[in-house]
């Protein structure tokens, strides 16, 4: 379905979520890598080892150990070799003070974990379709929040 390969960095402690994610993005998606991490420690690791180049995503979940997601947003977004990295942040947690204080902190979009396999491969294939490089870094508000 996509023609260029891209890189994506999922950051989730839920061994049984990322394993999901990556069997949906292989379904949406031939050219896909993706390189996992189970915690903000290991991700902003992984993140300063191997950029650049930058990956074209960050799939961010909120509450993880040893470095939460909300942390991890506030080291990208400050650092100015990872700043432009597009995050999504990808959580059960889909509660309004979340969602206000990731979006005030940078955050692309905030993604509610789908609960059904279909809808998450749709949420994905919807991310992968966007427009990255024409201005669509971050939304209005009321579009902010992607629920499938």
């Amino acid at each position: 379905m996509y023609k260029r390969e891209r890189i994506i960095f999922l950051a989730d402690d839920d061994v049984d979520d990322c394993d999901l994610f990556e069997d949906a993005l292989k379904e949406v998606s031939d050219h896909t890598t993706l390189k996992t991490a189970s915690d903000g420690i290991k991700l902003m690791n992984i993140l300063g080892d191997t950029v650049p180049p930058a990956p074209d995503f960050i799939f961010l979940d909120l509450n993880m150990p040893r470095k939460n997601g909300f942390e991890c947003l506030a080291e990208i977004k400050s650092d100015s070799k990872l700043k432009d990295i597009p995050v999504i942040i990808f959580s059960t947690s889909c509660e309004k003070e979340y969602i206000d204080r990731v979006y005030n902190c940078g955050a692309n979009y905030y993604l509610c974990k789908p609960q059904d396999f279909s809808k998450l491969k749709t949420a994905i294939s919807t991310v992968l379709k966007m427009d990255w490089k024409t201005g669509i870094a971050k939304p209005v508000r009321d579009k902010f929040l992607l629920v499938y």
